[in-house]
């Protein structure tokens, strides 16, 4: 539920990267990147993907022959944005490759509709990027969007990452078997299909050998890994192998409370360099509601997965999202949330309201909840939360912390870096003084306590 349709540009040109000696006349090509961090590895690979066939892949778009939109369609929200990029590129005359979600969406409308827009890839075809660039050369319009997604790169799939020096993600599977009913994922992404665990584990070593600091595991449903391969979840088994791997923080993002099993809990428990935290997109609190989700054996396991948490691993940092405003939600079943959120202190809570989506069963429920509603709710939610983080967060003031450099202000000289309690984009920032190098991860001691954020000094050796 993180996929919040933010534009993020390529900060870093792949000139080093450019095959110079065999690009003769081909075009240049940049990007615009929107979306989640699925998306983001979409990208990662489909520039990797060109820059091996020898095209130059640049961070100017001005200056680039075609530019390539990897799109969101989660939410409406992620769909204007996404139009809204599409259309400015459109004004600057500029030759269009539409991929990703909106692709997959829209692909017909897409074509007609923008004239500009050369090509629509599907989210299981920008493995054929180079195929369609070279197809629009000789002035053909493609469409290329598999009806049923199938693809998932592997580590063997050429791969540019855009991510800050330290910090990689690693997508274990992708699609989704769930059919939640205001969830349009599995429409756009296809079915589960789980990456091989040695396959994974071989990723990993090569993120490893780049440096990398910090693994992030992604999936639709992290805790489902293996299901479609195994006939069984697997997560419990790729942690205690990950563990093997030289990176000293691996992440999980996206685990389902139900698959928290005894046996995953120990692995994040025992493994030392998997960081025990754990990102679980609850949705909702109450049965009713969880029950029209299509959700409805989350309700009977929501509190006793999350003090099973606590128990196991008291130093566990937890962070969930919910959306309020779903259809036929009463004040009731808000206020239950509410009691819900103060009575298990998160760490960290995002709020969406609910975006109704055509293709999700949601779209035509009864009892539709107004913007203005949704917007209190989401509003009043956030102000219980903030409190709570506030208050967590001063507890790691006068700790030594270990963390994450990723940023420098040229201005200050200040840095800016990520604890192990924080995520990249989705939590809060740690910001330094001191000297450190950018992508390494250093003790730092905490002086000071935002509402989300916190303050430190580098500690000298």
């Amino acid at each position: 539920m993180e996929a919040i349709a933010t534009i993020e540009r390529l900060t870093n040109p792949v000139s080093t990267y450019n095959q110079t000696d065999f690009m003769g006349n081909k075009p240049t090509i940049a990007f615009s990147h929107l979306g989640c961090e699925k998306n983001r590895i979409d990208t990662e690979h489909t520039i990797g993907l060109l820059v091996q066939a020898g095209y130059e892949v640049d961070n100017d778009e001005e200056l680039a022959d075609y530019v390539v939109v990897n799109t969101c369609s989660f939410i409406q929200e992620a769909r204007q944005e996404s139009v809204r990029t599409i259309v400015e590129l459109a004004e600057a005359n500029k030759k269009i490759v539409i991929m990703g979600c909106m692709a997959q969406h829209f692909q017909e409308q897409l074509l007609e509709e923008i004239p500009e827009a050369v090509a629509v890839i599907g989210t299981g075809d920008y493995n054929q990027i180079v195929n369609v660039i070279e197809r629009t050369e000789k002035g053909e319009k493609v469409k290329l969007v598999s009806p049923e997604p199938t693809y998932i790169a592997d580590e063997t799939t050429p791969r540019y990452r855009t991510t800050t020096e330290g910090v990689a993600y690693l997508r274990v599977a992708e699609g989704c078997d769930y059919r939640c009913a205001f969830c349009i994922i599995p429409h756009l992404r296809g079915n589960q299909r789980s990456r091989s665990l040695e396959s994974i584990v071989a990723e990993a070593e090569q993120l490893a050998a780049q440096g990398v600091q910090e693994i992030i595991l992604i999936s639709q449903i992290t805790t489902n890994y293996g299901v479609d391969l195994y006939g069984e979840p697997k997560l419990a088994e790729l942690l205690v192998a990950l563990g093997k791997v030289d990176v000293p923080w691996i992440r999980i993002h996206y685990a389902y409370p139900t698959g928290l099993t005894p046996k995953v809990i120990e692995a994040i428990r025992a493994t030392p360099n998997v960081l025990p935290y754990l990102d679980l997109p609850l949705q909702h609190s109450h049965p009713d509601i969880l029950r029209a989700m299509n959700r409805p054996w989350q309700g009977r396991v929501n509190d006793g997965i999350i003090e099973r948490i606590k128990t196991a691993i008291p130093e566990a940092v937890v962070r969930t999202t919910f959306i309020v405003g779903f259809p036929g939600e009463t004040d009731a079943h808000f206020e239950h949330l509410m009691q819900f959120v103060e009575r298990h202190e998160f760490d960290h809570v995002g709020v969406f309201t609910f975006s109704p989506e055509e293709e999700t069963p949601a779209y035509s429920l009864p009892h539709q909840i107004s913007p203005e509603i949704m917007d209190a709710r989401r509003d009043m939610l956030m102000a219980l939360q903030q409190p709570i983080s506030w208050r967590k967060n001063k507890t790691e003031v006068g700790k030594v912390v270990d963390v994450l450099i990723e940023q420098e202000n040229p201005g200050t000289g200040e840095l800016i870096g990520r604890s192990a309690r924080f995520s990249p984009e989705v939590d809060g920032l740690v910001y330094v003084k001191g000297v450190a190098r950018l992508g390494s991860i250093v003790p730092v001691k905490i002086t000071e306590a935002e509402p989300y954020d916190l303050k430190g000094e580098v500690v000298s050796s």
